[in-house]
């Protein structure tokens, strides 16, 4: 209980634009970076004097945010460039890496921010997937598969655990998910839930960041999910109207989400060791999370139930086509 409280109401940030480092010669891309926790994130590293690579689908939307970031004094040599990327089509994602890859010889964190939430019920994405499972997971999963020679590269060079790939999950997966995270034929047939379906994304953006881990850690790059905290952010959007009336009193602004992510992405306090691990917000490790998620991030053969495993077969056999 004292861990769920303390996600509605946490300790006040350590790591904020006000200690933040220097960021100069330092490369990062935000998914989602044009509106929300991801806009504030972006403005904080570009503030930094961070080379930002903001991600999304409306390039219309992306300069508006460009134009936004740049109103705010910045340490030389900052930058932001649009980079068009649709995580709802996985065709649009290798060419994405590509033009990432034609402008830039390093990458230092990449943070997964971007997230839909329930959509209309029925809406899928251009490969026909469920929209979330798509947006949060599928497309996200290939887009770090497709960037990590770049992150390896950057990783050879770079003081351990500083090359990090973060993902977002929820509060939800403490408070809401199956049994051992999800059920695993809600894959391949999604209920009509679409509580349910979100609920299942945001589990299984820690089964990729557990399993993403286990994947690089050896070359040094740290994988981290994150639940950013109760927000005050368009992600609510398609939610009944009544939803953001009543949980008013127990959202927050962005940008102290963007301070979760910072954390997860920059600070020192994490180690190696911690890879894999999920961050609460506004920037710590979680101390408890639920036996059963960690079980399910273990194989059965080593005394754990293998439902992650099943998730990450799921995501590799539906984006292979686009690798």
């Amino acid at each position: 209980m004292g861990v769920t409280f303390s996600q509605f109401f946490p300790p006040q940030p350590t790591l904020t634009e006000a200690n933040l480092p220097s960021q100069k010669g330092r490369v990062f891309i935000v998914t989602g970076g044009y509106s929300g926790v991801g806009l504030e994130l972006c403005t904080i590293l570009y503030q930094a004097g961070g080379k930002v690579y903001l991600a999304g689908r409306s390039e219309e939307k992306g300069q508006a945010a460009i134009l936004k970031i740049k109103a705010n004094p910045a340490a030389a040599p900052a930058e932001v460039v649009f980079l068009h990327l649709a995580l709802d089509d996985l065709a649009t994602i290798k060419p994405a890496v590509e033009k990432f890859n034609s402008l830039e010889g390093r990458l230092d964190v990449l943070f997964n921010n971007a997230a839909v939430s329930n959509p209309p019920q029925g809406s899928v994405s251009s490969q026909a997937h469920e929209l979330q499972m798509a947006t949060n997971c599928l497309g996200p999963y290939l887009f770090t598969q497709l960037l990590l020679p770049t992150l390896r590269r950057t990783a050879q060079t770079a003081p351990a655990a500083t090359v990090r790939v973060i993902w977002t999950s929820s509060i939800i997966v403490d408070l809401t998910a199956s049994q051992h995270g999800l059920i695993v034929s809600d894959l391949e047939n999604p209920p009509s839930d679409q509580q349910l379906n979100y609920t299942n994304t945001k589990v299984g953006n820690w089964f990729l960041a557990s399993a993403l881990a286990t994947q690089v850690g050896s070359g040094g790059i740290l994988s981290l999910t994150q639940n950013p905290g109760n927000l005050k952010t368009p992600l609510i959007r398609h939610m009944p109207w009544w939803v953001g009336v009543a949980t008013a009193p127990l959202l927050h602004s962005p940008r102290m989400g963007a301070y979760t992510e910072l954390w997860a992405g920059l600070s020192s306090d994490v180690t190696m060791q911690d890879g894999g691990k999920y961050v609460l917000p506004w920037g710590r490790l979680h101390p408890s999370p639920r036996p059963d998620m960690l079980a399910a991030m273990k194989t059965k053969e080593d005394c754990g139930t293998g439902v992650a495993a099943q998730f990450m077969d799921f995501c590799e056999k539906q984006t292979l086509p686009f690798q």
